[in-house]
């Protein structure tokens, strides 16, 4: 690690602060760049403790970067890793509050639901699909708390991989009941369809995503919970989202989940 204990907490109430205010900031990374992946997790887990200490609840984790081509594109060779909790969950059609938001974009993505207790190291897609209770839509809501959505990798791993909101429906399936691989996604935006995609699109399989997941949470000493929520990454691009959208995500075999923008 590169950076002081007190840097980190610093950083970490600066991205806690404009998450909470709705304002961005410059990347982190043009006060700081000589910081290095664990000084970047480091600030994660920083703010992460702030928002647990104010009474929220970790409900589960979410991956990101989760495409080939884009990892190959940034010169990366593994997802980024971010944490879920309670106070980001929107009911099934329920509204999602714009002014709480900067600049929010939506991804439609497979959520897993845990069974038992994944750890790595070594986990691999069929430990995934064992300790999978079942699989369901999610769209998640992202808001880069970086002016113009600009960052670079670790400051976004910083900012929690610019979670902000989710929403899940639809019909709970088994995972053995779906080829993830091949199930096709349809995004709507306002009743017409603006992104389309197949479960490959992340890793070839979803559940690789979340294999990865739990190899990384090893290495700093946690595992992925039974009961967990786990978002394995965006299956098409982002779509930018404003008061008055209302956004539907329709799953090949496993119905539709759905949100208004407020």
């Amino acid at each position: 690690m590169k950076l002081s204990s007190q840097t980190i907490e610093a950083l970490a109430q600066l991205l806690d602060d404009c998450a909470v205010q709705a304002h961005d900031t410059l990347k982190i990374t043009d006060a700081h760049p000589d910081m290095d992946w664990d000084d970047a997790y480091a600030v994660q887990d920083a703010m992460r403790r702030r928002q647990l200490q104010r009474g929220a609840r970790m409900v589960g984790f979410k991956a990101g970067l989760t495409s080939h081509a884009k990892m190959r594109q940034m010169g990366v060779d593994t997802p980024v890793f971010g944490y879920l909790l309670d106070s980001f969950s929107v009911p099934d059609g329920g509204a999602c509050k714009v002014e709480e938001l900067i600049h929010p974009k939506v991804e439609p993505e497979i959520a897993f639901v845990t069974k038992h207790e994944l750890k790595g190291p070594g986990c691999h897609l069929g430990s995934v699909l064992a300790a999978t209770d079942f699989v369901i839509p999610a769209i998640e809501v992202i808001d880069s708390r970086y002016r113009d959505f600009k960052f670079d990798l670790k400051s976004v791993v910083a900012d929690n991989t610019s979670a902000a909101r989710f929403v899940v429906g639809g019909q709970p399936m088994a995972a053995g009941g779906v080829d993830l691989r091949t199930v096709g996604v349809v995004l709507e935006k306002n009743g017409e369809p603006v992104a389309f995609g197949a479960g490959a699109a992340v890793l070839s399989h979803p559940a690789a995503a979340v294999a990865m997941l739990a190899n990384h949470l090893s290495a700093h000493g946690e595992t992925i919970p039974a009961g967990s929520l786990i978002l394995s990454g965006g299956i098409t691009e982002a779509v930018a989202v404003k008061a008055g959208d209302n956004v539907t995500l329709r799953v090949q075999g496993m119905g539709s989940t759905g949100m208004r923008f407020i």
